[in-house]
């Protein structure tokens, strides 16, 4: 059976069909009893796997752009790093990309992906239609709020139709040793720093070991907040070669060559690791990454590195950031899950006074469902575009439909 991306899970299906159109997946769709869409298998946990059928829309590769809307229609199997390449062809952009370019566009807004950016939203929210065959085999339109961060339980997404922009150049600098006391009276200042700011911590002494600035201009102060930029190209992971990571040094270059942290062309992050993920609301952040720090001593010898974000407020129904600005403090861990397992408790339970919620598509142990405000009504248009379940899993059943 096939693996995810970083190996750590193994799927359970019996079959997986690779489908070429839309009239094959509605067939496929109607002939099974349970299925689930596979995309390009990023995510750290089930939410895509079933018992039965998978199906890999990996074909669906096409594009089509329509400048006078300034609007993108892309296939399920389009990669960001594909679309991109396309977009800054034409002289056009998406808002934000993740950390990586690798993951497909259905599955990173299905499972509410984002980049970073006090006043960026997640990369669900540029979807501005979307085309699903669902469990009758009929195809739908359901709309972006209700729809776009969907978690593979309303249908199979065949296509989507998101907003775009004009291309814009970026220009990316590394600042070493920022001290986390400085977040306390500057933490939003710090992360308006630029289009998109990163701090990447190991949670010992007080600091984020690297504040990654990625800014509309070259101009960038040789010390910020303490912190002083790097005379060397940087790898977010201690010991890693930075050939793998975009280009640094406040060189200016296409979006899509900054806003991600790693190349296209390269093994993204570290490959052999396990990945979790926090949003609080962006109020509450200096005391949550407080809270974390009490932690260091039990973290830091599971850990890879910490990557602090911010993420703009918005309203779909399932994402993290529903109607509150957030940050999210992200976990890359060693691939010792049995060691992780047990500590995830834990930093959930110093989490719990700021309703952290967890992403989707990586590991946690808590459930998440209870706190969006929105799930009844999410549940219920689910349970009206799949009344036989067609689309559950065990991921789903544990999380959203107890």
């Amino acid at each position: 059976m096939a693996t995810n991306w970083a190996g750590n899970y193994r799927y359970q299906a019996e079959r997986l069909h690779v489908l070429a159109s839309v009239a094959e997946v509605q067939e496929v769709v109607r002939s099974c009893k349970r299925l689930k869409a596979l995309g390009a298998r990023h995510s750290f946990n089930g939410i895509a796997d079933t018992e039965y059928d998978q199906i890999s829309l990996s074909a669906f590769d096409e594009m089509s752009l329509d400048a006078a809307k300034e609007t993108v229609r892309v296939g399920a199997g389009v990669t960001y790093g594909r679309l991109a390449t396309y977009l800054d062809g034409e002289g056009f952009a998406v808002h934000n990309l993740a950390s990586l370019p690798h993951i497909s566009v259905a599955g990173a807004c299905s499972t509410a992906t984002h980049g970073s950016g006090s006043r960026n939203g997640n990369l669900s929210t540029a979807v501005a239609a979307i085309e699903m065959v669902t469990a009758s085999g009929e195809i739908e339109n359901p709309a972006p709020e209700a729809a776009a961060v969907g978690l593979g339980a309303l249908g199979v997404i065949t296509a989507l139709t998101l907003k775009v922009q004009p291309r814009f150049e970026v220009a990316q600098t590394v600042y070493e040793g920022l001290p986390f006391a400085v977040l306390e009276s500057h933490l939003e200042e710090i992360f308006s720093l630029g289009y998109s700011v990163s701090l990447f911590t190991d949670w010992q002494n007080g600091r984020a070991a690297q504040m990654w600035v990625k800014k509309l201009d070259s101009q960038f102060d040789p010390e910020l907040f303490g912190a002083t930029a790097a005379t060397e190209k940087l790898h977010p992971l201690p010991g890693y070669a930075a050939e793998s990571c975009t280009e640094q040094m406040g060189i200016p270059g296409p979006w899509y060559e900054r806003l991600p942290h790693f190349r296209m062309d390269h093994t993204p992050s570290g490959g052999d690791e396990l990945q979790t993920e926090y949003f609080v609301p962006l109020d509450e952040a200096y005391r949550a990454i407080r809270a974390v720090e009490t932690l260091r001593e039990r973290i830091t010898p599971l850990l890879f590195v910490s990557e602090l974000r911010t993420i703009a407020a918005d309203d779909l129904w399932m994402s993290p950031c529903y109607r509150r600005p957030s940050l999210a403090i992200h976990f890359t861990w060693k691939p010792e899950w049995e060691a992780v397992r047990k500590l995830l408790p834990s930093i959930e339970e110093q989490l719990a006074p700021f309703d952290a919620r967890p992403h989707w598509a990586k590991l946690f142990t808590m459930q998440p469902g209870k706190l969006y405000k929105r799930l009844g009504d999410f549940q219920e248009l689910a349970r009206s575009l799949d009344p036989q379940g067609k689309f559950r899993n065990e991921y789903l059943n544990a999380n959203l439909f107890q």
